[in-house]
């Protein structure tokens, strides 16, 4: 794939994503009206609404997951196609959670109760990490992918008592001993 319909296809689909958060109503940028690298309070109103948030760490692992298992699934086709194909799949991913349904399911949890969806800016943000992760996962050996996983997995579980998994678990079936572990711990 030449490097300028890789770009153009990238930059096609993080419009697409743009465009249709806007069209859900989702804010451009956090309504404080400013915008910061790092966002570390998860039960406030900042979060998921800049650039990186505790939240980011999954992205970078969804990256880790998308080159491994389209190195598995497509190893024919190159790394570029596989790293715009997993970019489609985090665009989209990143437009149904911000959809009144999945919101409404993630304001369920103890971690989301003020939950309204991320900003513009911050779903870009989290579909450039997931690229990096991907890129990431490309250059390491396998082994170096798992121990940044699992690094990146505790670290959020360590803080927030939040990550990919929990929220996977929540998303598929609501337990109730998970939302009392989490409110324990802030």
């Amino acid at each position: 794939m030449h490097s300028r319909w890789f770009w153009l296809g990238g930059a096609g689909l993080v419009a697409l994503q743009a465009l249709a958060l806007w069209l859900m109503g989702q804010p451009a940028l956090c309504e404080c009206g400013y915008i910061k690298l790092w966002e570390g309070v998860v039960l406030g109103p900042g979060n998921s609404q800049h650039l990186a948030d505790w939240y980011t760490f999954s992205h970078f692992i969804h990256g880790l997951l998308f080159y491994w298992l389209l190195t598995l699934v497509a190893p024919k086709l190159s790394v570029a196609a596989r790293l715009l194909l997993a970019l489609g799949v985090e665009v989209g991913w990143e437009v149904l959670e911000n959809t009144p349904w999945l919101v409404d399911h993630y304001r369920q949890q103890a971690l989301a109760q003020g939950y309204t969806g991320d900003s513009i800016i911050n779903s870009i943000s989290d579909s450039v990490v997931m690229m990096l992760g991907f890129v990431a996962a490309w250059r390491l050996p396998v082994w170096g992918s798992v121990v940044l996983a699992l690094g990146l997995k505790s670290v959020s579980l360590w803080f927030i008592r939040d990550g990919l998994v929990l929220n996977v678990v929540n998303l598929l079936h609501h337990f109730n001993f998970i939302d009392q572990w989490q409110a324990d711990g802030h």
